[in-house]
């Protein structure tokens, strides 16, 4: 292993990397994102990686900026969802490695998983590179791909994506060798914004059921059913004997604003009151 390893992480998919590598190697420290306020309540809370790396004895660090003044005691930094782009400044005082939940140079950018689903890909999977100025374009050190299922979500596909980087990078940190990254097929994954999230029950069932997809576990995905606007986590294409449907698709888990999730059955227990 290349000297001190540190890992910079701070949404649940870099803590999942996190707590991969930390059973198979010494971590010399976490740097991740200030606590900051979230919720309905706005209260502060730690992030997702900090709670793992607290668990496990890891010592954390949670500077505001990463400008020269930051000290980086680490000789390689595993990069896993860490929500902030490393100025030159800190690239040139380490080996940073960033793992990237696709088969880049497909999907660089802030959503691969959810970009990915939502387009109907047959097939992701994790691409570890060197991390540079430009996003996601680094020279790539180990790359593996699963193919993906009408029963996989954003979640199950996170957690593949987390287990299959921690086996990858086993045999990249004993002696890392890159391969450039081609700009050939390159696409972008932007953030998820408001108009993602909805569905519009006219549009094929196969569209609305790959975006209801991707916005699940964590997003979620909003339709107007019965006069009311509410967030759909489960559904599958329309059968013969299908209760609830809404656009060919058979809805099975939702959620109306100011509730709580339900199935489809508690749903239409409801509407009968």
């Amino acid at each position: 292993m290349p000297g001190r390893l540190a890992v910079a992480a701070t949404a649940p998919f870099g803590a999942s990397v996190l707590e991969g590598l930390a059973a198979r190697r010494e971590i010399s420290f976490l740097l991740t994102r200030p606590d900051r306020p979230a919720g309905r309540g706005r209260k502060v809370r730690p992030p997702a990686a900090k709670l793992v790396a607290e668990r496990l004895g890891i010592p954390v660090l949670q500077p505001e900026k990463l400008d020269a003044a930051f000290e980086l005691d680490a000789d390689t930094v595993i990069l896993a969802a860490y929500g902030v782009l490393i100025p030159d400044v800190q690239l040139e005082r380490a080996l940073w490695l960033n793992v990237h939940p696709s088969l880049l140079p497909r999907w660089r950018g802030a959503a691969p998983v959810e970009r990915a689903l939502m387009a109907g890909d047959a097939e992701t999977g994790v691409t570890i590179h060197q991390t540079v100025k430009a996003l996601d374009a680094g020279p790539i050190a180990a790359q593996a791909a699963f193919p993906l299922t009408l029963e996989d979500d954003a979640g199950s596909v996170y957690e593949k994506t987390a287990a299959l980087a921690v086996t990858l990078l086993d045999g990249v940190l004993p002696d890392p060798a890159f391969e450039p990254q081609l700009e050939e097929g390159a696409c972008y994954a932007a953030k998820i914004a408001p108009e993602d999230r909805e569905l519009d029950w006219s549009r094929p069932p196969e569209e609305s059921l790959n975006r209801i997809r991707a916005l699940s576990p964590h997003i979620g995905a909003w339709g107007e059913l019965h006069g009311r606007r509410l967030l759909v986590w489960r559904a599958r294409l329309a059968g013969p004997d299908s209760v609830l449907v809404a656009g060919g698709l058979e809805l099975l888990e939702l959620q109306p604003e100011g509730k709580k999730r339900m199935s489809a059955a508690d749903y239409l227990r409801g509407l009968r009151q």
